[in-house]
This record gives C-alpha cells, sequence and structure tokens, in this order.
C-alpha cells in the first residue's frame, strides 16, 4: 500500500481550526451517505478531538447528517471503569453524542476495565478486534471497516491513538487492536488501533493545535519513521490530512508539503 502523500492546512487558531474542520467533517459524513447510504468515522479524544467534536455540535450544518446511518468508532481508549470522566467516550457523548439521535447500535465504544474482561487488556482488546472484524466487508482485507474518516490527535511526543515512541504497540503488524501497558501518559493502561488498521482507512485526518505541538509536528513531517515518531507511519488509503492552527506549524518548512484543497 502507498501512503498518501500528506497535505497540510494551517489556520489561524485552535478555535477556527475546530470549526473548519467540523465543517469538513460533515461534508464528508454527508458525502459518503449520499454515496453509499452510510458513514463510518473513527474519533480521537483530547483536547482537539473534543473541541472538534463540541464544533459539530455547535453547527447547524450538524443536521445535515443522518445521525442513525452513522458508525462511530475509536481509535484509542483508556482503560479505567465506564463511566469515568477521562474516558474518551464519556468525553464524546458529553460533546456531542447525547446531543445527536446516533443509533446506540452503531457507537461502538471500546472495552472498559469494569467490562466483562475485567482487568484484562488483552481480552478486551481482542474483543474490540472482533468488533471490527465482524463489521469489515469482503474486500476489507485487514480485518476492519474501510473507515471514511480516520481521526487522531498528535501528542507532543508524536504519539497517535495509544502508539508511542519505541513502545510495543507501534511495531505490530498482524493485529488490528492491542493492548498497551505501561502508556507514558496516564492512565498507563490503554487500548488502542495499530498502524495495519489505522491505515484501512480512506482518509486519516491529524489535528494539532498550540505551540506544546511544533516539536512534534515537524518531525512527524520530517519522516523518521514510526518507532521513532508513530505519528509519521500513518497514512490514509486517499488522504492524509494535516489540520494544524499556526503556532502547531510554526516549525514546519513552509515549502515541505503542498496545502489541500478544500
Amino acid at each position: 500500500m502507498t501512503a498518501a502523500v500528506p497535505q497540510l492546512v494551517v489556520h489561524r487558531d485552535k478555535e477556527l481550526m475546530a470549526q473548519a474542520a467540523a465543517a469538513r467533517l460533515i461534508t464528508k459524513i454527508v458525502d459518503a451517505q449520499s454515496a453509499r447510504g452510510t458513514a463510518s468515522v473513527v474519533l480521537t479524544g483530547g483536547r482537539n478531538g473534543n473541541a472538534l467534536l463540541a464544533a459539530i455540535a455547535a453547527s447547524p450544518a450538524r443536521d445535515a447528517v443522518d445521525w442513525s446511518r452513522l458508525d462511530l468508532w475509536w481509535g484509542d481508549e483508556r482503560f479505567v471503569p465506564s463511566d469515568d470522566p477521562e474516558r474518551n467516550a464519556v468525553q464524546a457523548r458529553d460533546e456531542l453524542l447525547d446531543a445527536v439521535p446516533v443509533n446506540p447500535a452503531r457507537v461502538h465504544e471500546m472495552p472498559a476495565s469494569d467490562g466483562v474482561d475485567g482487568s484484562d487488556v488483552e481480552a478486551a482488546a481482542a474483543r474490540y478486534a472482533e468488533e471490527l472484524a465482524k463489521a469489515a466487508g469482503p474486500g476489507d482485507r485487514t480485518g476492519v471497516p474501510a473507515f471514511d474518516v480516520l481521526l487522531l490527535g498528535v501528542g507532543p511526543d508524536t504519539h497517535v491513538a495509544s502508539l508511542f515512541p519505541e513502545h510495543p504497540g507501534v511495531r505490530e503488524t498482524e493485529r488490528t487492536v492491542v493492548g498497551v501497558r505501561g502508556a507514558p501518559k496516564p492512565p498507563p493502561t490503554r487500548i488502542s488501533l495499530t498502524l495495519p488498521a489505522i491505515r484501512a482507512a480512506r482518509e486519516v485526518w491529524l489535528l494539532a493545535a498550540g505551540e506544546d505541538k511544533a516539536d512534534a509536528v515537524a518531525l512527524a513531517l520530517s519522516g523518521p519513521g514510526e518507532l521513532l515518531a508513530p505519528a509519521s507511519g500513518v497514512y490514509g488509503r486517499s488522504r492524509t490530512l494535516w489540520l494544524l492552527d499556526r503556532p502547531a506549524a510554526a516549525k514546519i518548512p513552509p515549502q515541505l508539503y503542498p496545502p489541500a484543497s478544500a
């Protein structure tokens, strides 16, 4: 599989970035539903992922989406109890999902530590991998659906999902979901999609805002490889889009990448 050449969109500030990303995602969902009847999106947490969801909630254009025909997945999750406010899924419900008529059967949360697998994070990861495999189509050879858009935040250390530099999860080439132990960012136990699962998406959008992300963005776009900078190893089958604000883009050579079209 050939990596889609990254395209960059740089916005004035994080607020404008969130609003523009929300408009872009609503359009992508509506287009997918018009073409195939349904759409699938992989959500991300963190400040930028949550800001995007809040911007969708505040947008009148959200009513253009048929929320009952949208499958929602997660790129990673903190392996904590299901009602823990640190869970990405809890935050997504607070920011958006409780305000729109989603079909609960199509909201695919990652297992929690108080679920049927208890504290066994590897069993929980395998359970999510099974759910993804059941949703995959006959042509989806990676064992996951062909997501329309997969969203990722970029950490200051270049981690994406819960794939951290030099950690075992970033080396995984067979499984689509892994349990993560000893993560450098609390909580230490997590569940994450792997690079093969991420690369199955039609489009991968990476979100980064703030000057604390500038070094990570510049490093990832310099192409050091996923072991050193996991964000450099993610791409979509048809498009890889970096959505940035000016502080996060401050250390990128301006001639390095082509601008993205709308």
